[in-house]
């Protein structure tokens, strides 16, 4: 078991993405010539969980995304996070936390229903948030024009470090009626769900931020801006 287990160690550590239980059990499965039960290889990283649990070690393997992966232990937090952000000035700003918060709590949502409650085009965030693969299209509403959906992807989970979008926290304060699409520029809802974000991924809202165009000043138009209908050709 110990060498099976050493495999499974070294399959994780290389992995850049989280790594399903069952793209390990085909990979042994493979390389012995051998059917490997899906029971071995969970037993296997049970050790593996257990073994980084030591305080000798400054990193543990976490299910994240449905899959495992290496990560830091939080006691490192501080120091890690001093020299990512030595290395890295590519923090989400102030829209795409505020646009991303949204999405994640209330998704599938259309970019007009994003727009609403936050009461100013979301056209650049949208864009940035797409390219980094946090969002992606769910499909298109039933509504009007069939305007595009967006939701969470799986890279999201990973960026944020957490298993499964209920993980997300749930802040008290948020109100029926604020969880009601359709209201329009709600600074509470979109204080409280960014400042929920920030707090699991650890981003600093900018203080600064681009200048974005007010949704009253927006002419009237079909929902699906030039960004989507790209994205649409795409699929």
């Amino acid at each position: 078991m110990n060498f099976l287990q050493n495999h499974i160690e070294s399959i994780i550590f290389c992995a850049t993405d989280p790594v399903k239980p069952d793209e390990i059990r085909q990979c042994m499965s493979e390389m012995f010539e051998a059917e490997i039960p899906l029971d071995d290889i969970l037993n296997a990283v049970d050790g593996l969980l257990s073994k980084y649990e030591d305080e000798m070690y400054p990193f543990q393997i976490l299910q994240i995304g449905g899959g495992y992966q290496f990560m830091t232990k939080p006691a490192y937090q501080s120091s890690l996070g001093i020299f990512l952000k030595q290395k890295s000035k590519k923090r989400l700003s102030t829209s795409a936390l505020e646009t991303m918060a949204i999405v994640a709590y209330k998704q599938p949502i259309t970019k007009g229903q994003i727009e609403q409650i936050r009461g100013v085009n979301c056209d650049y965030a949208m864009q940035k948030l797409l390219e980094k693969e946090l969002v992606e299209i769910q499909g298109k509403s039933d509504g009007v024009g069939r305007p595009i959906l967006y939701g969470t992807s799986q890279k999201f989970l990973e960026y944020f470090g957490i298993n499964n979008i209920k993980d997300l926290p749930s802040p008290k304060d948020f109100t029926s009626e604020v969880n009601e699409i359709g209201e329009v520029n709600d600074p509470e809802f979109i204080a409280l769900a960014s400042q929920a974000i920030a707090e699991i991924s650890g981003e600093e809202i900018p203080d600064e931020d681009i200048e974005e165009t007010p949704q009253e000043d927006l002419p009237d138009s079909p929902e699906d801006t030039s960004t989507e209908n790209e994205q649409t050709e795409n699929e």
